[in-house]
């Protein structure tokens, strides 16, 4: 496990970014940059080769607002929206959560804002994920009566994964 608590470490430390191919997890490693869903398969399928068990990767859908991810508040006022629902994913090593890609813990955490839950295995990270996340939003825009379509709100989002980068 200290190897793997290495990686963990090296992955925290590459640049967060788009890989071209958002669903091939070993990209992080050959373009030098990665998202939560890139970092954290890649980890997921190192622990699978090793038998790992105590190693669980999840999707997770939060209210994703300026208080829990720095730097979306502005998109976020623009649009008159309190939060949009992300995905984000992480791991869970022995129920812990271990997220290499976010720094901010408070009670306005990502994990304390979860609408939703659901473990994947790393192929998931390409089709599937969106498929969980826009499906999501599709039920949201109808439970909270909002005007957006699908395809506005998911816009709206990528401004704010835009917003991010900066």
């Amino acid at each position: 496990m200290n190897n793997f608590l290495l990686l963990c470490n090296y992955l925290k430390n590459v640049p967060y970014g788009r890989t071209a191919d958002r669903s091939k997890y070993l990209s992080v490693l050959t373009e030098n940059k990665g998202t939560c869903s890139t970092k954290h398969a890649f980890l997921k399928q190192v622990a699978i080769e090793n038998k790992q068990d105590t190693v669980q990767f999840f999707i997770g859908i939060y209210k994703m607002n300026e208080a829990n991810t720095k730097g979306v508040g502005n998109v976020l006022k623009q649009y008159n929206l309190e939060y949009i629902p992300e995905a984000h994913t992480y791991l869970k090593v022995n129920g812990a959560i271990l997220d290499i890609t976010r720094t901010l813990v408070s009670k306005e955490s990502f994990n304390n804002k979860l609408l939703l839950e659901t473990e994947i295995q790393p192929k998931g990270i390409g089709d599937y994920k969106i498929q969980i996340h826009q499906n999501y939003l599709k039920q949201w825009l109808l439970d909270e009566k909002l005007t957006y379509t699908l395809d506005a709100i998911w816009n709206i989002r990528e401004l704010c994964i835009y917003a991010l980068s900066k």
